[in-house]
């Protein structure tokens, strides 16, 4: 299954396999924010903000 993130430098939507795809949190504050980390063709990185049941239902490597 393939994750859709904007990549910025291209200015449009690219879907990227899961197996390319790491998942990480961000802690700040008391506060929590779940995201997909991945790095496109060109080598832009790219991140994209989910919630936290689509965190715990992709299997991917933890970052």
């Amino acid at each position: 299954m393939a994750i859709e993130f904007y990549n910025v430098k291209k200015k449009q939507k690219v879907s990227i396999d899961e197996s390319k795809v790491k998942k990480t949190k961000y802690e700040r504050n008391g506060t929590t924010r779940y995201a997909f980390r991945s790095q496109d063709d060109d080598g832009t990185n790219l991140t994209k903000f989910c919630s936290k049941a689509d965190y715990d239902a992709t299997n991917v490597e933890v970052v």
